[in-house]
């Protein structure tokens, strides 16, 4: 029996006590939006930070200005050093009421397809998902008496808040992170028998628009016809984001953007996702991106504009004939490859500055720049993961991009200088974020299974 084949049996013979070391961190209310939570935050970090020093960690909890951030560190062989990121505070689980029991009391049902499920906030986000990598290791120290690779982890407790304060920690603390590769467990597999490695995330720019033309709300019947109103002007403007085609007018916004490669992009036709799959659960049959891309392209892999709300004039109930003297709109675009959120920010400004009238003005805010993130695909620990995880789960492992953004994963790009590795077992019923999330039993169990998979490969 190799050591791969006995960690593997070790983490099928010890499944019913790594569901109860996971029940027990799933029992732990770790809200972290919430203050009220705030010792049980602390609890959590604590709780992880004692079970990973139970299996050879040396492990602590590292202050920040909100909740602590758990670092461990292990050695182990001679390949490459890692990075394992997760997070252990869990979203707010209002409307209590729909809950079928407590969100705090974990407990296995069976769904009538026959699976079974974890039940309990946090169950897939993402202390079910930590926990699949941390058993893992678990496995390997009992089997081997160490770790396939030196292993360091980063489990937060501000993901679902917005990592406020993990960017400084990181920054402050860069040269003790810049390690070789960071693992993030924090993703979701193609569907409940096809594993995914997350390969991209899209970045973000979130800009706030005012148009002013008149210095006051007019009446309509006297001003009608001569003066300019700012709706119509924005409008205009925002129409003009998009051609017939669906691409995106601002000059140089595709810059940085890349083809997949022909073997990608046949992995995501062969998934036949179509328009009225994907559309058809919101009501809708066609797609309004870009001409003859998949579904899967504009959803993950290709860059977006998009009108996120337009406030202006009277919106009351009844009637009341107004010019309105100025209208906001909120603009987002979701970015990828190697676009530069700050040029395309820039971009756009200048491309609603050309088509102002000059007795009007506007003015702009930023909410959000964020850069995209892109893993190539001939890294080697992409491949391996890709070949492991399909003889785990017996199907092609899928490459996909992420449509969202996770940008702390940025940060190990730009300030650590390490790629990441994005490999999850959540599916799209998890519920994630929503009353009763749950985890598939054979998720948790295979994705035990497939870490260890993955250290064994990258440690070759």
């Amino acid at each position: 029996m190799s050591t791969l084949d006995a960690v593997l049996s070790r983490i099928d013979q010890d499944f019913d006590q790594s569901i109860e070391r996971l029940f027990a961190l799933l029992r732990i209310a770790s809200v972290s939006t919430d203050p009220a939570f705030k010792d049980q935050c602390r609890a959590a970090a604590e709780h992880v930070a004692a079970d990973l020093r139970s299996i050879g960690f040396e492990a602590g909890l590292r202050p920040t200005e909100g909740h602590p951030v758990v670092v461990g560190k292990a050695k182990g062989g001679a390949g490459p050093r890692v990075l394992f990121y997760g997070h252990y505070d869990v979203q707010p689980v209002d409307p209590l009421s729909l809950w079928k029991t407590p969100p705090f009391e974990p407990r296995i049902e069976t769904l009538p397809d026959g699976r079974k499920i974890i039940v309990a906030r946090g169950a897939c986000d993402d202390k079910g998902q930590a926990m699949t990598f941390i058993e893992a290791c678990r496995a390997y120290k009992a089997v081997t008496g160490k770790l396939p690779l030196s292993i360091t982890t980063m489990i937060e407790g501000e993901e679902e808040c917005g990592s406020e304060h993990l960017f400084k920690f990181v920054r402050d603390n860069a040269e003790e992170f810049k390690l070789d590769l960071a693992l993030v467990c924090d993703t979701a597999m193609w569907n409940q028998d096809t594993p995914a490695v997350t390969t991209s995330l899209r970045g973000l720019v979130y800009e706030e628009v005012k148009v002013t033309c008149a210095d006051r709300d007019l009446h309509s019947g006297l001003f009608g016809g001569a003066a300019q109103n700012p709706l119509r002007l924005m409008a205009k403007i925002l129409g003009a984001l998009w051609d017939d085609n669906g691409r995106v007018t601002i000059p140089g916004f595709y810059d940085g953007v890349k083809e997949l490669p022909s073997d990608i992009k046949a992995d995501l036709k062969a998934l036949n996702l179509t328009e009225q799959q994907f559309l058809g659960q919101v009501g809708l049959k066609h797609s309004a991106g870009e001409k003859g891309r998949l579904v899967l392209e504009q959803t993950t892999t290709r860059p977006t504009a998009e009108i996120n709300g337009i406030i202006g004039g009277y919106t009351g109930e009844g009637a009341k004939t107004v010019i309105p003297g100025e209208a906001i709109a909120k603009v987002s675009f979701r970015l990828v490859g190697a676009q530069d959120p700050v040029k395309v920010c820039d971009a756009f400004r200048a491309f609603v500055r050309e088509r102002m009238p000059a007795d009007c003005k506007v003015e702009f805010a930023n909410f959000g720049l964020a850069p995209p993130l892109q893993l190539s695909f001939d890294n080697p620990a992409l491949t391996k993961a890709r070949t492991v995880l399909a003889e785990e789960w017996g199907h092609k492992a899928v490459a996909v991009g992420a449509g969202g953004s996770i940008p702390i994963v940025a940060d190990f790009k730009q300030v650590l200088g390490m790629d990441s590795l994005l490999v999850g077992f959540a599916l799209d019923d998890d519920r994630v974020h929503s009353p009763n999330e749950k985890f598939d039993l054979k998720c948790f169990h295979k994705g035990i299974r497939s870490w260890a998979r993955i250290l064994d490969a990258l440690a070759q």
